[in-house]
């Protein structure tokens, strides 16, 4: 039987009379009920690993704009964390104190058990399916193998990635090795998720992009395609590279339920390039909200209808939601996909 579940009925591309809705980063610091919080409960690691506070979070865009998915509110990197790798945040982003760089790093990079390791996770992922409206999707997430790697081996952001490439071209082996635990604990995580509450997985490839589309092939793709082996028929996965044009034909070859879409990517040719073989999310430019909600609401009319018609897409922008983002042109994106 079809679930009456808007995104859950897009994923499995089929035919309905409007495209579901929502946006990553929907939940976060533009809007003034998440200040307010963090003011009471602290800095951004500290709401993550409270439940009830991330769970308050996860649901406010939902009350506010009634989006169809709550994406819970947490962070790609927390897998590193609990391996055994000191994590805090600053204003430039995360921080890594203590990057991998040689073999004896690596080799102490504890197990991870997520029930036990990331409880709090799953708490949160409870709170907010209890809460959530009969028809609203619950999406969790964890970074791709490639991406945690990059912050691993970087110690946070990064333009070039020179220690990254450095041990990716000189030391395979041991990056090999390293992806090898990665793809592990994110898959652990991801079926945790779902046992939690989670209907939808989302992996997110922040650092794919960087790649050619040979050093994807090699130094990406085997360990992101491992993970999403693992969790075929146990929720439907959707896979995100910000980004990457040169790599649409790739994520859409992976075989997963969904691609999300950066907004540099033609919407309608990503259709046509996809045959029916997945569900496509996206692809307004986020900074498109950063305009008048009337202009917001026709960039989003134009975008629907040059794939109206086509089962399987799901409204999103290409990227996060800004930080200077207003809500009442969050509130016009939405509006016009219920229109």
């Amino acid at each position: 039987m079809s679930s009456k579940k808007p995104l859950l009925r897009a994923l499995a591309r089929e035919a309905l009379d409007r495209p579901p809705v929502w946006l990553m980063r929907q939940a976060g610091r533009y809007l003034p009920e998440y200040r307010a919080l963090r003011a009471e409960v602290g800095g951004f690691l500290d709401m993550v690993r409270d439940p009830a506070a991330a769970a308050e979070i996860t649901l406010q865009p939902v009350r506010r704009f009634g989006v169809d998915a709550a994406i819970v509110f947490s962070d790609i990197l927390l897998p590193l964390e609990a391996m055994g790798m000191e994590l805090r945040f600053d204003e430039r982003g995360p921080v890594l104190p203590d990057p991998l760089r040689e073999a004896r790093d690596v080799e102490a990079l504890a197990p991870v058990d997520p029930a036990r390791d990331l409880a709090y996770v799953g708490e949160t992922l409870e709170l907010v399916k209890t809460a959530l409206p009969g028809d609203t999707t619950l999406i969790g997430f964890c970074g791709a193998p490639f991406t945690l790697a990059c912050y691993a081996i970087e110690g946070g952001t990064s333009r070039q990635f020179l220690e990254l490439r450095h041990l990716m071209y000189r030391e395979s082996e041991l990056f090999g090795e390293l992806m090898d635990r990665l793809a592990r604990v994110v898959a652990d995580h991801l079926r945790f998720q779902v046992a939690s509450g989670a209907e939808v997985v989302m992996l997110f490839d922040t650092w794919a992009a960087s790649l050619t589309k040979e050093d994807y092939a090699r130094f990406a793709e085997p360990w992101t395609r491992r993970v999403l082996a693992e969790l075929a028929g146990v929720a439907p996965r959707v896979v995100f590279v910000g980004g990457a044009a040169h790599l649409v034909e790739e994520q859409l070859a992976l075989g997963v339920e969904g691609v999300a879409l950066d907004h540099r990517v033609d919407l309608e040719q990503a259709f046509l390039l996809a045959g029916g073989r997945t569900a496509l999310q996206g692809n307004l430019d986020p900074a498109v909200l950063l305009a008048t909600p009337a202009e917001v609401a026709r960039r989003t009319r134009a975008l629907l209808e040059r794939v109206r018609g086509r089962p399987g897409h799901v409204l999103g922008l290409g990227h996060g939601v800004l930080k200077s983002t207003d809500p009442d042109c969050v509130a016009a994106f939405v509006e016009e996909a219920r229109k």
